[in-house]
């Protein structure tokens, strides 16, 4: 079967050069009431929270996402995504700033670092988004207005990272990196790439799904540069993958830069089977992985948009086994407060024993897996050529915490 992409409609009145111009999508931001009410017939409940606007988080989008959601209904899936709503007031469940931990000084060395994990960090370049997602993990940064990162907190921050040694791969985050100009992007690709030991460079970026006139030649041929980088784009459901964004994506790939989905499970938006492996096969058909399917954090204002464990594993156990490998993003929840990632697959196993493990497949059938005799396993005789590296990768963020107090080196 061959997916057919729709264009995303375009205002009649508006030259074509300006709608495809991503500096104009992001100069021409809705941000207020009365943008809104130009693109849609506001609910009693949006008014609310328009009205109580210093009270939640910040609003925005860019007028190309706000085109594909609908004008009147209010449970539109992409509406829900960048429409505001008095429920983002009233937390019943669990309301956290900073539901990562990010804010933690061990996992916060210096300003625009996060380093949680031993081998890699993320660098958040700018707090700029294009469209502020109403479940947004990281309200307690994203919004400000900082463009760009200030000259000395991004010299701070590429001195930690060439001093950290054990770290392998750097994620660019924010905001959304790709908000900021090719020169800017470039800077920062061109000096981590100076870097001997950072090995990939990921990007996270949702403006393929909300501008994706942002991904042009020039874009492309910055990032090929700098390879090998990895685009970790964001969408959610299959209305996002218009023929602009499809283009957007297969422009990454054609180019050598290989494309990863982070969707998130949100209640009435996405938080069914249907609509999860719809999104994926068109990804997949797109040469996009279909990465993670994450758990929403309970950041604050979000209660209404969160749906449960139970829901998302069902959703799982049903698309495991009709839905191919390839096309399967892996379930993950991060634990709050700062305790990482924790994965989910479907539970087959129903007995288990040292000598062996029996399981029912997700379609039924009954089988044994018996273990070869414990004494019978041996390690691969060349190991040794990696006990090294493996060991300085596992102890990498205690080995370089002393020598990283001095932050005063300058580009």
């Amino acid at each position: 079967m061959k997916f057919v992409f729709q264009s995303a409609p375009r205002p009649v009145d508006l030259a074509p050069e300006k709608w495809f111009d991503w500096t104009w999508q992001l100069r021409s931001s809705l941000k207020n009431q009365a943008d809104y009410s130009t693109y849609f017939q506001l609910s009693t409940e949006e008014l609310n929270a328009f009205a109580q606007g210093s009270e939640i988080f910040n609003i925005r989008s860019t007028p190309y996402y706000a085109s594909l959601a609908s004008k009147t209904d209010v449970m539109d899936p992409i509406r829900r995504i960048l429409a505001p709503h008095e429920k983002e007031l009233f937390d019943t469940k669990q309301s956290q700033l900073d539901p990562l931990g990010e804010r933690k000084k061990s996992n916060h060395p210096v300003a625009r670092i996060v380093h949680r994990y031993s081998d890699r960090v993320l660098f958040l370049i700018t707090d700029i988004c294009s469209v502020y997602c109403r479940y947004c993990t990281r309200k307690h940064f994203t919004g400000s207005d900082q463009a760009f990162i200030k000259q000395d907190e991004y010299a701070q921050a590429i001195n930690y990272i060439k001093k950290a040694t054990g770290i392998r791969e750097v994620i660019l985050s924010g905001g959304d990196p790709l908000t900021v100009s090719d020169a800017q992007l470039e800077r920062v690709l061109t000096d981590l790439r100076n870097i001997d030991h950072v090995e990939i460079i990921r990007i996270g970026t949702r403006m393929p799904v909300v501008a994706p006139m942002r991904v042009t030649d020039e874009l492309v041929k910055i990032m090929k540069k700098a390879k090998p980088v990895f685009l970790m784009t964001h969408f959610n459901h299959p209305r996002e993958l218009t023929a602009e964004a499809a283009a957007a994506v297969e422009k990454f790939v054609d180019n050598g830069i290989p494309v990863m989905n982070q969707m998130v499970l949100l209640n009435g938006v996405n938080n069914h089977a249907a609509i999860v492996q719809a999104l994926s096969r068109r990804l997949l058909f797109l040469r996009a992985k279909p990465y993670y399917m994450f758990q929403c954090d309970p950041s604050i204002g979000t209660d209404y948009l969160r749906t449960s464990i139970e829901d998302s594993l069902q959703i799982q156990k049903e698309l495991w086994g009709h839905l191919s490998g390839l096309a399967m993003p892996n379930l993950s929840l991060d634990i709050p407060d700062g305790g990482g990632k924790a994965y989910y697959v479907p539970q087959f196993e129903t007995e288990v024993s040292r000598a062996s493990r029996k399981f029912t497949g997700w379609d039924g059938v009954q089988s044994e897996y018996i273990n070869p005799d414990a004494s019978q396993i041996i390690k691969p005789a060349d190991c040794g050529l990696y006990i090294e590296e493996w060991n300085r990768l596992k102890n990498s963020k205690k080995i370089t915490q002393e020598p990283l107090l001095n932050h005063d080196e300058s580009l």
